[in-house]
């Protein structure tokens, strides 16, 4: 099998030969053309003469370009699979940022609700100290007005009281200086000592 035409290596190859699995094409017009074949050249080598390749080494080629096609597809395929590897690790980062960011969002609303209601709770707290203080000093005021209230009772009582003694004693008087001399007399029944009148 010396001569293979362009059809029977597009054939081999599974394309159509114009780039496809690789270059095989140009791997193919490369060998020829460093045999020299097709060029008017001629093949370097035992044996000399007009270039064809010989079937061995076309399947050697041809093997060497499959491992080399493998290698490159294995290739890609791990770059390939890196690359999915990262993006899913990136995805993954990703959420677990937004999660991460949603709790602290969360926790930080949570706290300034805190802080509101304490505030809130603070300034209640506060009011119904001054309501409380003022109720105090209401009452402490009623209570101090009660307490100079009674005072002033007890002493108007007094004074009351004295004026009654002055009235009895001035009556008692008027009455003694209206009846002339009187003597008292003692209760032992003696005569007590007539006062000057």
């Amino acid at each position: 099998m010396a001569d293979m035409t362009p059809a029977d290596f597009a054939a081999v190859n599974g394309n159509d030969g114009f780039g496809g699995n690789g270059g095989m094409m140009f791997w193919i017009f490369a060998l020829m053309a460093l045999e020299g074949g097709g060029f008017g050249g001629n093949r370097f080598g035992p044996g000399g003469g007009p270039g064809f390749v010989t079937q061995a080494e076309l399947t050697n080629q041809l093997n060497n370009q499959t491992v080399l096609n493998q290698l490159g597809q294995l290739i890609e395929g791990t770059a390939n699979n890196n690359y999915e590897t990262a993006q899913l690790i990136n995805g993954q980062t990703n959420t677990l940022m937004q999660q991460n960011n949603t709790n602290l969002i969360n926790a930080i609303q949570g706290f300034n609700q805190m802080a509101l209601t304490s505030q809130t709770n603070n300034a209640q707290v506060l009011q119904a100290i001054q309501q409380l203080a003022a109720q105090l000093e209401t009452c402490c005021c009623s209570i101090k007005t009660q307490m100079l209230q009674d005072r002033y009772e007890d002493e108007r009582a007094k004074n009351v009281a004295l004026m009654n003694d002055i009235s009895n004693y001035n009556q008692t008087q008027y009455i003694l200086n209206t009846t002339g001399r009187w003597i008292g007399w003692a209760t032992s029944g003696s005569q007590t000592t007539p006062t000057a009148g």
